[in-house]
């Protein structure tokens, strides 16, 4: 082994250290239990981050949905929205910050935040090759569980997802290790990191869902027959919380066996609620979007202590964009998640109301929502749920 591969383990070794040191610590901090969201203030600051790409094309259609369903509500005070400013991928370049300071203070100044999609930087794109913002927002506020919902009646799909949302690959992702020059001699490493009060949390709150809504079955999803510390600590905590619900069943599942499960018709509607570690809970829940009608169609909800954010669950689709077809992009996704950001702050029948009027658009004009010159526009589709209202 050569002198300069030494010294860079070493200094690897160093960084390790620290990062153990810090998640060890993070763990210490973490509180147990899922917010009460906004509901019971008498007030309702709604943060609407529109991102980019197409994100400010599905955000307007969005907004203009919510002010016809909330005219009272916007009215009295009771709800307001809040235009965050600022959170494009050029500013974000132009500051060399994932998600900029002043963005921040934004955000922090509302109850819930309503966010469009966002282009992660890549070195590919000749700029600073910096974090998600998606995963920075997430580990800023602490939102560690991630909920997205998928419902197809006509095949007895009611599907709900808990995603731990903070830890995982994704929480230590962008700071793994190269060895040599990353060609001939290069060794990469990447970091999966695994708390137990993380995982705790996030199966309880999986099982709180279970016991609230009525349903009967909750499936813990891992690979903790290959991933024996990370994978099989978070199974064995979620079975340990399981306890404390006997009324419910459980089950558990290798990740790459439900995802052939998702597809399987003789045994997916037997499926109820799942909790998943961060990485198999984006592969997963995306699958099962796809079999709802596409990511287009779906939302998610992103809950902490002190703050939740709703968001669609694709990309920013830039080629859309480039395409000059960004007005044809499907707005079921955010409005989608706009109707679980009105559940989390106690509007439940304005909720049923824009989910009942988005299906009946969805029925009329979901298989012309092909994203493609031809296809019907944002614009058509939102005006079609508003006339559901």
């Amino acid at each position: 082994m050569n002198k300069e591969i030494e010294k860079q383990i070493e200094e690897a070794a160093l960084k390790f250290k620290e990062m153990l040191a810090e998640q060890y610590e993070r763990n210490s901090r973490i509180g147990a239990g899922v917010s009460a969201g906004a509901s019971g203030k008498s007030s309702v600051v709604i943060g609407l981050a529109p991102g980019d790409g197409i994100g400010p094309v599905i955000m307007e259609e969005t907004k203009a949905v919510l002010e016809e369903l909330l005219k009272e509500e916007l009215g009295s005070g009771r709800v307001s929205f809040k235009e965050i400013e600022g959170f494009t991928i050029e500013n974000r370049l132009a500051k060399e910050e994932t998600v900029p300071k002043d963005v921040l203070a934004q955000m922090e100044a509302c109850d819930v935040i309503l966010k469009g999609p966002t282009t992660t930087p890549n070195a590919a794109m000749g700029g600073v090759n910096l974090e998600s913002a998606n995963v920075f927002l997430r580990k800023y506020f602490d939102l560690f569980a991630n909920v997205r919902p998928v419902k197809v009646d006509e095949e007895g799909i009611d599907w709900t997802f808990f995603r731990e949302n903070t830890e995982g690959e994704y929480a230590l992702g962008s700071r793994g290790i190269r060895l040599g020059d990353g060609t001939g001699d290069g060794l990469s490493v990447d970091f999966k990191v695994t708390t137990a009060e993380g995982s705790r949390r996030i199966a309880k709150a999986a099982y709180d869902f279970a016991r609230a809504n009525g349903k009967k079955k909750v499936s813990i999803v891992t690979k903790a027959n290959i991933m024996k510390k990370t994978d099989g600590d978070f199974q064995q905590i979620a079975l340990e919380v399981a306890k404390g619900y006997p009324e419910i069943e459980t089950d558990t599942w290798f990740v790459d066996i439900m995802a052939a499960n998702l597809v399987n018709k003789d045994i997916r509607s037997g499926f109820e609620v799942f909790v998943l570690p961060n990485l198999y809970g984006d592969i997963i829940t995306d699958e099962a979007a796809q079999i709802q009608g596409g990511v287009g169609t779906a939302g998610s909800a992103n809950i902490g202590t002190d703050m939740a954010m709703f968001e669609a669950i694709h990309g920013s689709a830039p080629r859309m964009v480039e395409d000059g077809i960004a007005h044809l992009a499907n707005p079921a996704s955010l409005i989608t998640a706009a109707v679980m950001m009105l559940r989390h702050i106690g509007l439940g029948d304005k909720a049923d109301r824009l989910e009942s009027a988005v299906s009946k658009a969805d029925a009329k004009l979901g298989s012309m929502m092909t994203g493609l010159p031809g296809g019907k526009s944002c614009k058509e589709f939102a005006k079609e749920v508003r006339s559901n209202l």
